[in-house]
């Protein structure tokens, strides 16, 4: 309850006691006092609006002048605009930002050079360049001030070409660049990775009495280490000689970004060790840093230094742990996360949604992915790239073509991302006229130029398809040269349809551009075997031999209870390893009396029949599937994860296994997720 205040005071009073509470830090008296004033006069207004918008409460302050505006009792003066505009550049409301630059020009005062260098400040907050520029062009009188909020407008709106011209006229206007000036214009050589100019500016700060500017020098390490320059980067901050929190933010960023996470990570720790107060900022540099280096585990336990400090995460912060998590596969930890994001309100941040997302998708959940992606209430191109990926590569072709329709028809405009999803969801689900036609469209409609990815993507829509023929023609034709993975391609679709001449050429090629990969000699095998050129088969083996390539070791995970547990070929390190081979055995012998007889086809040939059978049972997914159905309590699903392609009769096994027990099983290897319900796969046996 708040003590009463003066009533009915004099015009100059109620002022000297608004100030004497705003002095005070009690914005509630002061907006208490303000209340009861039966016509404040705009000087009051002005007041009550930027003591809102200095506390963080800009959609109050921008409020409390709507209402100003709406009484139509008194007008605004150029202080209560400069007020407002302070609002609406910290906020971003470009709706606002307009209406506040209509009342300027309204009140005859958008040349003031004070107003004006606000409201070009405001439009570059929002990121509206247009706007800016036309304040620009009504100010009569520029100054430094004028020309700094100008091109830091451009930069912040994406136009580092823009900047950089503004800089020179400002040059040539003779108006002299200070050091917000430097620091302003850094970043535009950064995006654009003009080390010259950058250099040039550098050059320019020494002589002019600012290199050991703090700002200008941090610009400085990050153009440098944009630029790839990463001792000058480390020279400049090194001889900077008072580093605040910025300078080391900026130096851990610089290191994550050239790929140097031991300096980035170490720097950390020197950080900290002399005793610099971290803030919101240096946490979120080295966990995005680690995120984005594949350091999973790392990311996971700053987290929780982080947390022990005090430090609140925010959707930075989150959107990095969950990209830990889609690398450690630790789907509960999304899930958390999830959980996190919703108690804090973050579930409006598109970043964190759509990381969100893909996590899901990643550890087989695809229908909490789409669920999520119906109530984003925002979707950008990503969001619905990581949407139109999740159906691919859980085999939803059709799904993954309605949504890119859907998404062009809503006039978000598709990138290279987009189509890579895409043509991939139409190799996995055998649609090869619809994928010939999204390709085409690539360039025709959508002005996105095909790379090396999309023609390797276009090879395995053909080969999948069974069109192997047009799949080698469309590789010696296209016009980049072709990568391993186009090759590889068709090379699996070979074995698919037991092409052995198309296998032999395209191993053949592969055996040259990376002849240290196993899975290709493993392909080539496969086909052989299929064939039954035993002797053409033993030489790709001897091959690999002599070439010292040994062929990746088969390894499969699965989650029960809130643990991974892991098995490889053969395992006999469970503790429950009798009773898994006991309920193997039990359902090999009824898929025996069901008329189905184990696949040995690709099984080692110098094994009997009997142990090619037992060799086959020993397979790590096997052992995966039946260790988590053991395990089930209550759940409706078992989701493994597999390093490698699954094998055909572990495939033909598991469609029996889920029609056995009543439960669906997903599989994740190599290449796709397959969903496993009632004896059918969802891959179609295409994989």
């Amino acid at each position: 309850m708040l003590s009463k205040v003066p009533k009915n005071l004099p015009p100059h009073l109620n002022i000297n006691f608004i100030k004497k509470y705003l002095n005070s830090g009690d914005l509630a008296r002061a907006r208490q006092l303000f209340d009861g004033i039966s016509h404040p006069d705009v000087q009051s207004w002005t007041l009550l609006i930027s003591a809102y918008t200095k506390s963080g409460r800009c959609r109050e302050a921008i409020k409390l002048y709507t209402e100003l505006r709406n009484s139509r009792k008194i007008n605004p003066d150029k202080f209560a605009i400069l007020a407002v505009a302070k609002a609406c550049a910290v906020s971003g409301d470009l709706v606002k930002a307009k209406e506040v630059h209509f009342d300027a020009v309204n009140c005859r005062v958008s040349s003031d050079l004070l107003l004006g260098n606000a409201l070009i400040d405001m439009y570059g907050k929002c990121k509206y360049s247009e706007g800016a520029e036309r304040v620009f062009d009504d100010l009569k009188m520029k100054d430094v001030i004028t020309w700094t909020s100008f091109c830091s407008c451009y930069v912040n709106c994406g136009l580092p070409i823009e900047a950089l011209r503004a800089f020179r006229q400002m040059g040539l206007s003779g108006t002299r660049p200070n050091a917000m000036t430097l620091s302003s214009i850094l970043p535009a050589c950064s995006d654009l990775k003009y080390l010259n100019f950058g250099r040039e500016i550098h050059g320019f700060g020494i002589k002019n009495g600012m290199g050991e500017n703090v700002f200008v020098n941090s610009a400085l390490v990050d153009m440098y280490s944009s630029c790839s320059s990463i001792k000058n980067a480390e020279l400049v901050f090194n001889n900077t000689p008072q580093l605040d929190v910025v300078s080391w933010n900026v130096i851990i960023s610089a290191y994550f970004s050239n790929g140097d996470c031991t300096k980035a990570l170490n720097k950390f720790l020197q950080m900290r060790s002399q005793g610099v107060k971290l803030d919101i900022v240096s946490w979120n540099s080295v966990i995005s840093g680690c995120a984005d280096n594949g350091k999973a585990q790392e990311v996971i336990e700053l987290l929780g230094d982080m947390q022990k400090l005090g430090c609140k995460p925010n959707q930075i912060t989150i959107t990095s742990l969950l990209t830990a998590c889609t690398m450690l596969e630790v789907w509960k930890g999304g899930r958390e996360i999830h959980a996190y994001i919703f108690r804090h309100c973050f579930m409006d941040d598109l970043a964190a949604s759509t990381a969100l997302m893909f996590i899901y998708a990643k550890s087989g959940d695809l229908e909490m992915s789409k669920r999520l992606f119906c109530t984003m209430p925002l979707k950008d191109t990503v969001a619905w790239n990581t949407i139109i990926l999740a159906n691919s590569m859980h085999g939803r072709g059709e799904e993954a073509l309605s949504l890119f329709n859907e998404m062009v028809g809503l006039g978000v405009k598709p990138n290279s991302v987009t189509f890579t999803g895409v043509l991939s969801g139409c190799s996995h689900s055998q649609m090869v006229d619809e994928g010939l036609s999204i390709f085409h469209s690539m360039s025709k409609d959508h002005k996105v130029e095909p790379d090396v990815e999309h023609y390797s993507c276009m090879v395995d829509v053909l080969s999948r398809g069974g069109r192997l023929a047009e799949a080698y023609e469309f590789i010696q034709e296209m016009p980049v040269e072709p990568t391993p993975s186009a090759w590889g391609a068709l090379l699996g679709g070979c074995r698919i349809y037991k092409n052995v001449d198309l296998g032999r050429t395209a191993a053949n090629r592969l055996f040259e551009i990376e002849p240290n990969n196993p899975g290709n000699y493993v392909l080539l095998f496969n086909i052989l075997v299929s064939a039954k050129l035993w002797g053409e088969a033993s030489e790709t083996r001897k091959l690999m031999r002599d070439r010292g390539i040994r062929k990746v070791p088969g390894c499969s995970w699965v989650r029960v209870k809130n643990r991974v547990y892991t098995f490889v070929v053969g395992d006999k390190s469970n503790d429950k390893i009798d009773d898994i081979y006991k309920f193997l055995d039990e359902i090999r012998l009824k898929m025996k009396l069901a008329g189905y007889f184990p696949d040995t086809e690709f099984v080692l040939q110098d094994l009997d029949g009997e142990e090619q059978e037992d060799s086959l049972c020993n397979h790590s997914e096997k052992l995966a599937v039946a260790f988590g159905i053991l395990h089930l309590k209550g759940e409706s699903s078992v989701t493994v994860f597999k390093n490698l392609r699954i094998c055909g009769d572990c495939h033909s096994t598991i469609k029996f296994i889920a029609k056995f027990v009543g439960v669906q099983v997903i599989v994740r290897d190599s290449l796709r997720f397959h969903h496993f319900t009632d004896g059918i796969c969802s891959c179609g046996d295409f994989w």
